[in-house]
Order: structure tokens, then sequence, then C-alpha cells
């Protein structure tokens, strides 16, 4: 028996207020993140033995470019562990209650979530997502869409029960 295959539709798709929440809250966490690990960095610094005052100072004559390098990666890096970790939620999509998918409400493998956070680094990548669609870069690019979760969990348990009719417990 040929079953049909389940789609993330655009009913399911997070609205464009709640991809700009999600980008918000992302971003301040991430900032929040990056300077606590320099604190931390700098406390270990400071335990070892090393000199402090050196250390911020050569922190705040940074090379500009060197700073936006470094910040892309631990940028990178910090989507690929939370998103990975978080099977394709980040904080933000905890709190507007969204979730990354596959086009068939699959879980996004650590392949897509690689592309997805490479993605992010595409200047005003952020702001991709407000066209008509809602899709940003990193979700056309990586072929995954945010939905709603509760919309996208009641399309797919009523998918599976219409797909179970006429169907026996011996099927």
């Amino acid at each position: 028996m040929n079953h049909p295959t389940f789609y993330v539709t655009k009913d399911q798709l997070a609205s464009k207020e709640k991809r700009f929440l999600n980008y918000i809250i992302d971003l301040a966490v991430f900032y929040v993140f990056f300077l606590t690990v320099g604190v931390i960095f700098g406390i270990v610094l400071v335990l070892v033995g090393g000199d402090i005052d050196s250390y911020l100072m050569d922190m705040e004559n940074v090379n500009p470019w060197l700073d936006r390098l470094i910040t892309m990666l631990v940028y990178v890096i910090y989507y690929i562990i939370i998103e990975g970790l978080f099977k394709g939620r980040s904080i933000g999509k905890f709190i507007t209650k969204t979730k990354v998918v596959l086009k068939d409400g699959a879980k996004p493998t650590i392949n897509e979530t690689v592309v997805r956070s490479l993605c992010r680094i595409i200047p005003f990548e952020g702001f991709s997502f407000l066209g008509e669609l809602g899709k940003g870069w990193h979700d056309t690019l990586s072929k995954t869409y945010v939905v709603d979760s509760k919309k996208h969990e009641e399309k797919k348990a009523m998918f599976t029960d219409l797909d179970l009719i006429g169907t026996s417990e011996e099927d």
C-alpha cells in the first residue's frame, strides 16, 4: 500500500512576528553567552597568574576584522550546538513555541543545522525572513522550515489519523 507523505504547508509556518522575536531573543542570548565566555576567560587568566590589565588592553585594541571573524565563528558554533542539542530549537524558539523542521516534518539533521548556522553570517540575513513567505535565507538554503509547534503537531496528528483510516491493527 502506497502511503501519502506529510509535508509542511504555509499555514504551519511561524509568523513574521514570531520569527522577528526569535531573532531578537536569540541575538540577546548570544551576546550574553559571548560576554559570559569573555568574563570566564578573564577569570581563568587571573587564576593562572596572567595579567588582566594586559588582557583587557589587548581586547580593546583587537583588529576589527579579527573581532568580526571571531564573533562570526562563535556565532556559528553557538547555533550549531544550540539547535543541534535541542533538535531544531533555540532559546527564542522555545519562548515563541516554534521549531525547525524539514519539508516532511522531520527534525533537521546535523548537516541542515550546520548549513543553517553558516548561512546566518550572510550580511542582513537576519532580516531576510521579512519577505513574502517569511522564510529566511538560512531556511531556504538549508531546505528547512520554522513552524508554529502547536499548528504543526495538530496538522501532523490529523494527517496520521487520516492515514490510519481503513487500516486494521494487523497491517
